[in-house]
C-alpha cells in the first residue's frame, strides 16, 4: 500500500483527492494546508473548470498539517502529491525528496528550467522517483493518438498542429505573473509543449509570434524545427478577451498511411465535440472507440501511472521530470522568439 500526503488543497489538491479514491494500491494518509477551513475538511469553495464542485470532507482518519514540512517529515507518507502554487513547485519538491519521499508534483514543473534542473538533481540525489503531472497523455483522445503512434500502424509521424485557447480567466489575480501562474505559455500551453515532446523529441529551434502582457506572452502561435526536416509541427495557444467560448483543446496529426483529428470547445450556451476520427490513406473515416471518460476520469488514470512506478520502483516513460523539464525549456523559448521577434534555438 503506498501512502500519499496532498500538499495544497485547493482545485487540483480536490481533484486529487477524488481520483486516489478510484485507484487502488493507495492510501490517502495526510493533508498539508495553511487554510484553516480546509484543513477542518470544509472544501466547499473549492470550484475549477472541470469536475465536481468541492464538498466537506472527512479527515477524520487523516494527519493534517499546517505546514507542509511538518508533512514531509511524516514517517507514515511515501508520496507527496504536490498541488501548491507554482512558484512554490521547486522548493517543496527538493524539501520532500531530501526527506526521503518520493514526488508527484502538478504541472507546471516549476517556473524556471533551472529550478527545474534543481528538481530533477535533487531527485537522483536522493535516489527518489519524481513525477510530474501532465495529464493530457491520459485525456482519452490524446491517450489513443500516442497508441496509435507508438503502434507504427500507419507509418512514419509527418507532423502535427495543436490547439489550447481559453477566455481571460479573469478569477486568477496572478494568472499574467511570470512569478505566479507564469502567464498562458507555462500554465496552458505547457500541455501541448509537452505532448509535441512526448511525440516528437524536444526540438532545435522555434519561430513564435504572438502579442505579449508584461512580460508573458499573452496568445501566440509557433513553428517547431527538429533534426528531421520533413517534420512540420505547429501550435496555438493562449488568451482570447471574448467570454463566450471558455475552453477549446484539439489536435490534427498527420503519419505516413493516416492523419488524425479530433476538437472540442466549451462554449457559453454547451460543449461541442469533434469526435476523434482516423482518416486512413485508402479513404474513409474510422470512429475509434475511446477507453476512458470525462476529464477527472484521466487523473485517476495518471494517478494509476504514479502508483504503478512507486510500487516497481520505476520511473514513468510519460511523466518523467526531464519531459517535463524540456516543455518548461520550450516555453521560455518560445517566449523570447515572441518577443524577439526572431527563431530561438533550443
Amino acid at each position: 500500500m503506498i501512502r500519499v500526503g496532498i500538499a495544497g488543497i485547493g482545485f487540483m489538491g480536490w481533484i486529487h483527492y477524488l481520483a486516489y479514491q478510484k485507484v487502488r494500491g493507495v492510501k490517502l494518509v495526510a493533508v498539508a494546508e495553511p487554510n484553516e477551513k480546509r484543513l477542518s475538511g470544509d472544501w466547499r469553495d473549492i470550484q475549477g473548470n472541470f469536475g465536481p464542485p468541492g464538498e466537506v470532507v472527512d479527515l477524520s482518519s487523516v494527519a493534517c498539517y499546517s505546514d507542509y514540512r511538518e508533512m514531509f517529515a511524516d514517517p507514515n507518507v511515501d508520496l507527496v502529491d504536490i498541488c501548491l502554487p507554482p512558484m512554490m513547485h521547486a522548493e517543496a519538491t527538493i524539501a520532500a525528496v531530501n526527506a526521503g519521499k518520493h514526488v508527484f508534483c502538478e504541472k507546471p514543473m516549476a517556473l524556471t528550467t533551472g529550478d527545474c534542473r534543481r528538481m530533477v538533481a535533487a531527485a537522483e540525489r536522493n535516489s527518489r522517483l519524481l513525477f510530474i503531472g501532465h495529464v493530457l497523455p491520459f485525456v482519452p483522445e490524446y491517450a489513443h493518438a500516442l497508441k496509435i503512434v507508438r503502434s507504427g500502424k500507419y507509418g512514419q509521424l509527418l507532423g502535427g498542429s495543436f490547439k489550447r485557447v481559453i477566455s481571460d480567466p479573469l478569477w486568477l489575480k496572478d494568472f499574467y505573473d511570470p512569478n505566479g501562474c507564469g502567464g498562458p505559455m507555462l500554465d496552458l500551453h505547457i500541455h501541448d509543449a509537452h505532448f509535441i515532446r512526448l511525440l516528437f523529441g524536444q526540438p532545435t529551434a522555434v519561430t513564435s509570434r504572438g502579442r505579449m502582457r508584461g512580460e508573458v506572452a499573452e496568445y501566440f502561435q509557433t513553428f517547431f524545427q527538429f533534426d528531421d526536416p520533413n517534420l512540420v509541427v505547429s501550435a496555438t495557444s493562449g488568451v482570447v478577451n471574448q467570454q463566450g467560448r471558455p475552453f477549446t483543446h484539439g489536435f490534427e496529426i498527420q503519419l505516413e498511411k493516416a492523419t488524425l483529428n479530433y476538437e472540442l470547445g466549451v462554449y457559453a450556451d454547451g460543449i461541442e465535440v469533434m469526435p476523434l476520427k482516423v482518416l486512413p490513406a485508402k479513404g474513409g473515416v474510422m470512429r475509434p472507440k475511446l477507453s476512458g471518460g470525462d476529464m477527472p476520469s484521466s487523473f485517476v488514470d495518471e494517478i494509476k501511472e504514479v502508483i504503478k512506478c512507486v510500487q516497481a520502483g520505476t520511473p514513468s516513460a510519460t511523466l518523467d521530470g526531464d519531459l517535463a523539464r524540456d516543455a518548461v525549456v520550450l516555453g521560455h523559448k518560445q517566449t523570447e522568439s515572441v518577443r524577439k521577434g526572431r527563431t530561438i534555438k533550443v
